[in-house]
Formats: structure tokens, sequence, C-alpha cells
């Protein structure tokens, strides 16, 4: 599970480079995903969005059994 969370990531860690961003993968427990977004992701106004709509719905099409992605904090 966790190569296949690492690959999903690796596919969209160019879009958010490209940003000035980064992610990294933080845990997993319990069919959650919990990762950190680094750069300017961790504090851009629009995060929210791209954790459910760019990040949790690509982990979800790379492992289904994934039920949450959680953004942790520093």
């Amino acid at each position: 599970m966790e190569a296949k969370v690492l690959e999903a990531l690796e596919s969209i860690r160019p879009f958010l480079l490209r940003d000035g961003g980064d992610i990294e993968l933080v845990n997993i427990e319990e069919n959650k995903v919990f990762v950190r977004l680094l750069g300017n992701c961790s504090g851009c106004s629009v995060s929210a969005s791209t954790m459910k709509l760019g990040v949790e719905n690509t982990i979800k099409q790379y492992v289904p059994g994934i039920e949450e992605v959680i953004a942790v904090q520093d």
C-alpha cells in the first residue's frame, strides 16, 4: 500500500513543484493517509482544494482502499 501511495504522490509532485511546493508522506493508518504540504503549498490559500481535488482523488485512484487523505501541520 505504501508503495502505491508514494507512486501517487510522485505523479502529482511535478504540479506542486511548479508552484514552489512539495508533499511528503507522513503516515498511513487504518486506510487513512497523512501527508504534509511543503514550501509554497503549506500556506497557499487553495491548499484545501489541492488536498481534496488533487491529492486525495489521485491517491484514491492508485489505492482504492484509502478512505481519506489528511494534511498535517508542523
